[in-house]
């Protein structure tokens, strides 16, 4: 939170900023009148001209034009001019510019109230600085606050997807770009189901695909197709779709024969299949490996679904873990990869099949090995009962032993002595 701290009465106040921005005669004789809200309106009318101002005083008159504008109960009427004033160049500083500018609408923003409808088009304010800027770092952190933030100024669709909108193109204009893509998917979210085939709908749902497919870490793509804006564009734009369905859930062979058939359209649209070609091969390699039932997977067969020779193989599958797609070891005397994990691209009735299977198969190891325990458990009783019968024999005997021997001076052996 910042505070602005602004010492003197409103008229005191605002005679000096109307004598810093030479209006002194206009603002005179609405002060004598006590009509503040006809002083502020020639105070931030005059404002633009602070952008010409030299760096150092800017700021400081800023902030006391801020304070005397807050203690208006219409400030609302004042603001919006003044992010516009704010976003305009400061010819002043070429430099420093819009970083004194977001300063002073980062002022701005923390002193409204948080269910202010103004603080939105602050907000926009402070976007288009920082997309001149380039100051995406400094935003980064406070987005965290976003959701709270939608909350409590109640926007409607079209004014969030327009939030979401500025955000993607911030971010994208620093590099960002998988924080791009999910601020589209957002914007995406919020066409309601009469607009999915609109012009704005299906431009961004492109946007949103390419920057999916050409994406280095992008390989799941149910965020894509589960949107009824994607959806829709199996009618408007059947390529489109059709590549997106060959990247979700099928493999490098059904991409070859799409690019034989598309070749100049993939070029037109831009799309890079160098790209696309490895990120297939990758996503082959993550559905072959994800289809095997015996865990291990042999680099022949690796290589003939990803049409690579043998010996590129480990490469491909490092690439592959690398992009946490699989995990597992590589047995090269074996020549083969030892499946750890692996990632579903599509979980429908062929994968539930499989599941299936692999529990039975974990079913019939369980009980193979509750078998085994059990008969070494019974082989372990039957071996202690044994010692145990041959203990109690060796004992019987020792007892049978004692029993049929006379000790020496026993009865037999005694003399009766007597006396006469």
């Amino acid at each position: 939170m910042q505070y602005c701290f602004v010492e003197g009465t409103f008229a005191d106040l605002a005679r000096d900023l109307a004598e810093y921005l030479h209006i002194t005669a206009d603002v005179e004789p609405l002060l004598e009148a006590n009509t503040k809200d006809e002083v502020l309106k020639r105070l931030v009318t005059a404002s633009a001209n602070l952008n010409t101002y030299p760096e150092k005083e800017f700021t400081a008159a800023y902030n006391l034009l801020v304070y005397l504008v807050m203690q208006s109960p219409n400030v609302n009427m004042f603001l919006p001019r003044m992010c516009d004033n704010l976003s305009k160049p400061i010819s002043s500083s070429s430099l420093n510019g819009p970083g004194l500018a977001l300063n002073v609408l980062t002022t701005i923003f923390n002193l409204l109230s948080p269910d202010n409808e103004v603080r939105f088009n602050v907000f926009q304010a402070i976007l288009r600085l920082v997309k001149v800027s380039g100051a995406y770092e400094t935003l980064r952190p406070q987005l965290k606050k976003l959701d709270q933030w939608l909350e409590e100024w109640d926007l409607d669709e079209e004014d969030q997807r327009k939030l979401f909108g500025q955000l993607a193109d911030v971010a994208e204009d620093v590099g960002e770009d998988e924080e791009s893509y999910q601020y589209i998917l957002k914007s995406l979210r919020t066409f309601p189901t009469a607009e999915v085939s609109t012009k704005e709908a299906q431009d961004l749902s492109l946007r949103a695909l390419k920057a999916a497919l050409l994406s280095p870490t992008h390989f799941d793509f149910h965020d894509l197709t589960s949107l009824p804006t994607i959806q829709a564009l199996s009618d408007s734009h059947p390529e489109h779709s059709e590549l997106l369905e060959i990247f979700s859930e099928k493999e490098l062979e059904d991409y070859n024969d799409f690019r034989d058939e598309n070749e100049e359209w993939i070029e037109n649209e831009d799309l890079n299949n160098s790209v696309l070609h490895r990120k297939m091969r990758l996503l082959t390699l993550a559905s072959v490996a994800a289809s095997t039932n015996s865990r291990e997977l042999e680099y022949k067969r690796i290589a003939k679904a990803l049409q690579i020779p043998t010996e590129d193989v480990e490469m491909w599958i490092i690439d592959v873990i690398r992009a946490k797609l699989i995990e597992g070891k590589m047995s090269q005397q074996k020549q083969v990869f030892l499946v750890h994990r692996t990632t579903y691209r599509v979980f429908g009735e062929k994968q539930w099949r499989e599941v299936a299977t692999r529990l039975d198969q974990w079913r019939t190891s369980l009980r193979n090995v509750k078998e085994v325990i059990s008969r070494e458990r019974q082989q372990a009783e039957a071996q202690k009962e044994r010692e145990i019968h041959e203990v109690e024999r060796k004992v019987g005997g020792a007892s049978g032993m004692g029993a049929g021997r006379r000790p020496a001076g026993g009865r037999d052996n005694m003399i009766e002595m007597g006396t006469d």
